[in-house]
């Protein structure tokens, strides 16, 4: 180190952020000091100050060593930290700021949320972000944000909201490209207006009975858990569109066309029909489908799938190349009449691979009929995986279904496997 230039330590030492990694190079000799200036980035992990016996409080410490730098662009706080500390740190450093991450640490502490100036009215100050990621939030009144027009990314992770105030953080942000708002309570209904946002992923706790409407013409991939009513109707650029809610029902979808869309997942304990039937015929172009959905049926009252044309069904998405398909959803195609229809020339052209989780041994006959359908004409199959999941029966029709599976599996083993 000491043969080589000040331009290349200094490079070297860029690409240090550890805060205790610093803080040790500091002491080591005057040049090593003297280089510390040029880091572009400071990590303060959670346990930074567990052993911290000095006079100086944690806050104060984090404030001397962003000081001692000449352009901070990325901050990353997981220790804690007080509102004024935060205000401090911002002054020095808000406008050379590009990323910021903090552990904010506030969902209990109401009354920090509404001093001021809080940890979120702090932050404004660094108006050049480009990146923000929140853990911990209690974001119960709009915050004092202006405006952050460079911020492509936000994040915030664990947090209690109120409808007005997510609205007003969301508006702080007008070209924002990717939004991800994960293990959120609080709001009702989430209302989300972004030109620019292409990436979205909204996990909400509860009970599940959150409504989202979504306008974001460039949205190209989509993942939401936890609403009942879901409208997005701009929808020409979607590919990756995922749709859970493991707490309540999914009342109601409401999607633009579907054209550009190549991934769908739909999860969750009972889906309405219509919100069933609307999404598959939506999802012409589909390529991989994913279904894990358990119940149909209008609030309380819980139903299976009815009975679906398996011919139909591939005719209606000629491009599924993987489907994976589970218990309810598998048995509506396993009906006796869903393989009547089937023409001479029909075959299903661009399936390659199908994992199927079976939890009945009921209508065995049917199921072990519909798996030879789908290696009869999926011309292109290269692979079945079927998983035997919490099988509940004592009778032996159990045991008799499970050694036709392995018959099956055995007369087509190169293409079909058990899990």
């Amino acid at each position: 180190m000491e043969s080589l230039p000040d331009a290349v330590v200094q490079y070297i030492f860029s690409f240090m952020n550890n805060a205790r990694d610093v803080a040790v190079c500091n002491c080591v000799s005057k040049r090593w000091k003297d280089s510390l200036p040029y880091i572009k980035s400071l990590y303060f992990p959670r346990n930074s100050f567990d052993s911290h016996t000095g006079i100086d409080h944690p806050d104060t410490i984090v404030w001397k060593m962003i000081s001692s730098v000449f352009k901070l662009e990325e901050l990353v706080v997981y220790s804690p930290f007080s509102s004024i500390g935060l205000a401090s740190w911002m002054l020095l450093v808000g406008s050379s700021l590009k990323h910021l991450e903090l552990r904010m640490d506030n969902l209990a502490e109401y009354q920090n949320c509404i001093d001021s100036p809080s940890k979120l009215e702090c932050i404004s100050t660094a108006k050049n972000l480009e990146s923000l990621k929140l853990w911990g939030v209690l974001m119960m009144n709009s915050p004092k944000w202006d405006a952050f027009p460079k911020l492509q990314s936000l994040e915030i992770v664990g947090a209690k909201l109120e409808d007005p105030a997510l609205t007003a953080a969301l508006q702080a942000c007008p070209n924002l490209k990717n939004l991800l708002l994960l293990g959120c309570e609080g709001v009702r209904s989430v209302l989300i207006e972004l030109p620019s946002l292409e990436q979205c992923k909204l996990d909400f706790y509860g009970l599940g009975n959150y409504s989202l409407t979504l306008t974001s013409p460039k949205i190209e991939f989509l993942e939401v858990q936890g609403c009942s009513w879901i409208s997005v109707c701009e929808t020409a650029c979607l590919r990756n569109l995922s749709i859970s809610n493991n707490a309540g029902r999914v009342y109601m979808v409401d999607f633009g066309k579907l054209a550009a869309l190549e991934f769908l997942s739909i999860r969750g304990v009972q889906w309405c029909w219509d919100a069933i039937s609307k999404m598959l015929q939506l999802a012409s172009e589909v390529k991989h489908l994913y279904m894990k959905v358990e119940f149909t049926g209008d609030f309380d009252n819980l139903q299976p799938f009815p009975e679906i044309d398996l011919v139909d069904f591939f005719n209606s998405h000629p491009k599924l190349q993987k489907f994976d398909i589970h218990g309810a959803m598998f048995a509506s195609l396993c009906q006796k009449n869903s393989l009547k229809n089937v023409q001479s020339g029909f075959v299903i052209p661009c399936l390659e691979e199908v994992v199927v989780t079976v939890r009945s041994p009921l209508n065995a006959e049917q199921k072990i009929s519909t798996l030879e359908s789908l290696l009869k004409y999926g011309k292109v199959m290269k692979s079945m995986a079927i998983r035997i999941l919490q099988m509940r029966s004592s009778h032996s029709s159990a045991d008799d279904f499970f050694d036709e599976i392995c018959r099956f599996q055995r007369m087509n083993h190169k293409t079909v496997r058990i899990e």
